[in-house]
This record gives structure tokens, C-alpha cells and sequence, in this order.
């Protein structure tokens, strides 16, 4: 069987030694590159999206990455047989390895290969339940909003059951008939022969496509598909603490899925809008307060900002540019309840600019007055340049 996929790595873009977190970052740069909410109408990056969801789904799992890895495309997907479903192995080999004869025959005649040397094929069942794929959208919302928690109301693109035929795919009255092709395996079997005897090769059903029934007289609402693209609005639960770029799992809002499969998940992505004040590093705030000259010089109640309201602090006399200091727990509440983080607040002394003649007489006369040990970074630094030169 011919298989035109893209290598899933090339797909992501990444090597095949890339750690579970490289795959995870470079999913989340091609999915939101191809999203079809930043796409509207756009068939190549609806395609692209697909197939990026595709590649995350298989890489980020290990046991189908090991098969991935192995055998390919033939690994992870249930239409592909041969290597992954139990091909044909001539042991003893004079290279020191096993030959699969499996690859070998399909490559000749195409298909995938079974039956020979008392050998056995697994096919996957095309009526058994299968779940829906994951989706995923993104949510913007205020620093305060992740800070303290909210409810959002999310909008997204969903593929769902047919409500006209109930996911069958076939009008009203009507039901899918198994395939009289392939009895409803999905799949028909070919007889070739070779030097080996004669070989089986097991192809994908022409007249049903692989799903083992054909409907007769298609559904009009979905075209025969029974499934539909529809935009839901689900309420979203912001739990406080949250930060910019984790991820929200909704369980069963994904796609639907087949043969009364269970549904996908939602994954919601969080963006934090930047606050005009506040920064955050984990659960602790930091912002600046400019202050002037003379109230670091001789202290002063200050009001500072929170994500509380505004609060009173007594800056002490003598204050320094850069200093910093902590209001407890006036950070962010820690996912879970654990409690809240703190707020660091650096002091900004603003030098003041367009003094009058007056303004400046008096900083002139409190130079002439001022002592040595007002100073003690500028005492401390003439003393270090007189032992580098002397006198």
C-alpha cells in the first residue's frame, strides 16, 4: 500500500532525538502557526493543522512512538499491515539479523503482506469504535483574570455526529449495509505467485474504502459523511494562578468519535495579556515605584499598587535607588490553594528636571552643608581610587 505521509519529525520539525518537551514546544509552534482560527478559509494550513495533530499524536505517546520508529507510518496506522501486524521474519540470517519478508513482498506487489510460510495477519476491526481526535483553541485573558481565576466563554470549531442521521451516515429509513466486497473486513485479500509459492497480499476495499459498510442512499445533511463541522460555546473555568501558555483540558469536547467511539479533548491555551504595571516570575509579583529625591532622603508614606487595591508603606529615611522591598503574600495564589506568593516593589528615584532658580539655590546650598558621611558610596569610592593612585 502506497503511503504518501510526511515523516512525522519532519512534520514538527524537529530530529529524531528530540526530547519529550522538544516535540511538545514544536507541536505547539506548528499548531498554533496552522490554526484554523488564525487561517480562516486557508484549505493549505487547514491541512497543515491536520497533519501537525497527526505527527503530536503519535511522537508524544511512547509506545506508538517505539512503533513509529520501528516500522514507520505501517506502525502507528490500523490500514497499514506488515511490519507492525506481525510480518514474516527468517531468522539465522548470514548478516546477523532478521530479513521480514513481510516488507519484502509488499514492496514487490504492493499491499500488505500475509498468509505466506504459515504466517498470520492482524487487522484491525473498520467498525470497531474509535475516539475522536483532540482540538485545541486559545483564550486571552488579564494578568488580574489569571491572578485570581475566572469563567470564560469559549468559542470553537468542532467536527460532530450528524444530527440528521445520528453519526450513520445514511437518510432517514435507511442503514448501512455491510460491503459485499469484503464482507465488512474492510479489506480484500489478492493471491500472487512467486518463487516463494503463492503469496497473499491484503488491500484496502475499493468499493467501501476500508470501513467495511457503503451506504446506499447518503444522508443529504452531511453528504454520507455523518459527521458535520459545527462552532460550539462551552462556560471554561480559569482556576487562579494560572500563566501564560499552560494548557486547559476539557475532556469529551474534541471531535467526535466513530462507530460510537468516545470524543476528543478540548485543549485550551492560555494567553496572558502583559499588565501595564505588574510583572510575574512564578507565582511572586514585581513592579517599580518612582519616588522622589527628597522622600528617600527623609522617608515617607508611600502608596503602593496590589493586586489587592492600594495599600500604605513606610519608606524608611535614607532609601537608595534599586531597593527593594517585599509585601508577603500579595502575589499570586498558587494553583491548587497553596497559598499565595509575594510582592517585590523596587524603588525608582526620580531625579527632578526644569527647577526653578529658587529650587536650585537651596540643592546648592544643601551641597555646601552636606558631610562626608551622607555619601557613604561616593566616600567609599574615592577611598578605593586614592589606594589606586595615591594622593
Amino acid at each position: 500500500m502506497a503511503n504518501n505521509k510526511r515523516d512525522f519529525y519532519e512534520v514538527l520539525g524537529v530530529p529524531k532525538t528530540a526530547s519529550d518537551d522538544e516535540i511538545k514546544k514544536a507541536y505547539r509552534k506548528q499548531a498554533k502557526k496552522y490554526h484554523p482560527d488564525l487561517n480562516s478559509g486557508d484549505k493549505e494550513s487547514e491541512k497543515n493543522f491536520k497533519e501537525v495533530n497527526e505527527a503530536y499524536e503519535v511522537l508524544s505517546d511512547k509506545s506508538k512512538r517505539a512503533n513509529y520508529d520501528q516500522f514507520g507510518h505501517a506502525g502507528v496506522d490500523p490500514n497499514y499491515g506488515g511490519g507492525a501486524a506481525g510480518g514474516y521474519s527468517w531468522g539465522g540470517s548470514p548478516f546477523g539479523q532478521d530479513i521480514d519478508l513481510g516488507d519484502i513482498f509488499s514492496s514487490f506487489f504492493g499491499g500488505d503482506f500475509a498468509g505466506g510460510f504459515g504466517g498470520s495477519q492482524r487487522r484491525a476491526n473498520p467498525n470497531a469504535p474509535r475516539r475522536g481526535t483532540d482540538i485545541q483553541t486559545t483564550i486571552n485573558i488579564s494578568f488580574e483574570e489569571a491572578a485570581k481565576g475566572c469563567k470564560k466563554d469559549v468559542s470553537y470549531k468542532v467536527v460532530d455526529n450528524c444530527k440528521e442521521c445520528g453519526g450513520s451516515g445514511a437518510q432517514k429509513g435507511t442503514n448501512p449495509k455491510t460491503c459485499p466486497v469484503c464482507n465488512g473486513a474492510g479489506q480484500t485479500v489478492v493471491s500472487h505467485r512467486t518463487a516463494f509459492g503463492v503469496m497473499q497480499t491484503s488491500r484496502t476495499c475499493d468499493r467501501c474504502h476500508g470501513k467495511g459498510k457503503v451506504v446506499e442512499s447518503p444522508c443529504k445533511a452531511c453528504s454520507g459523511a455523518g459527521q458535520v463541522q459545527t462552532t460550539k460555546k462551552i462556560e471554561v473555568n480559569i482556576p487562579a494562578g494560572i500563566d501564560d501558555g499552560q494548557i486547559l483540558n476539557v475532556g469529551g469536547r474534541g471531535n467526535a468519535g466513530k462507530n460510537a467511539g468516545p470524543s476528543g479533548d478540548l485543549h485550551v491555551y492560555i494567553d496572558v495579556r502583559p499588565h501595564s504595571i505588574f510583572k510575574r516570575r512564578g507565582f511572586d509579583v514585581y513592579c517599580d515605584l518612582p519616588i522622589t529625591f527628597v522622600q528617600a532622603a527623609l522617608g515617607s508614606e508611600v502608596t503602593v499598587p496590589t493586586l489587592d487595591g492600594r495599600v500604605s508603606y513606610q519608606i524608611h529615611e535614607g532609601t537608595q535607588p534599586g531597593d527593594i522591598f517585599k509585601l508577603k503574600g500579595k502575589g499570586i495564589e498558587r494553583l491548587g490553594g497553596r497559598g499565595r506568593g509575594d510582592q517585590f516593589v523596587k524603588v525608582v528615584i526620580e531625579v527632578p528636571r526644569n527647577l526653578s532658580k529658587e529650587q536650585k539655590e537651596i540643592l546648592k546650598d544643601l551641597e555646601e552643608h552636606a558631610d562626608e558621611n551622607n555619601y557613604q558610596t561616593r566616600k567609599g569610592f574615592f577611598e578605593k581610587l586614592k589606594n589606586m593612585f595615591g594622593d
